[in-house]
């Protein structure tokens, strides 16, 4: 699968984020602006993990559809990426 420009850009922000919270830590900032951080990146992530979910299965089914595949699975193993993710 081939990942677009923006959702590699969501990824490099997420990093700018986790940089800035080793930031915090070595500055010892107070844990709970460390926390908050540390759950915008996770927050972020979890974005970023459904957004490419979305898109492989966008893929997938047009793919299978192209060639007269069943498409049922493809949507239950998406779901199943995305619950064991959490």
């Amino acid at each position: 699968m081939e990942y677009n420009q923006q959702v590699k850009n969501r990824l490099r922000r997420i990093e700018g984020q986790l940089k800035g919270v080793l930031s915090m830590m070595e500055q010892e900032k107070d844990c709970r602006d460390v926390v908050t951080q540390l759950s915008a990146a996770r927050s972020a992530i979890d974005r970023t993990m459904g957004v490419i979910v979305s898109s492989n299965l966008e893929q997938c089914v047009r793919e299978s559809l192209q060639q007269g595949e069943p498409t049922a699975g493809l949507v239950q193993e998406a779901v199943q990426l995305l619950v064991k993710s959490r």
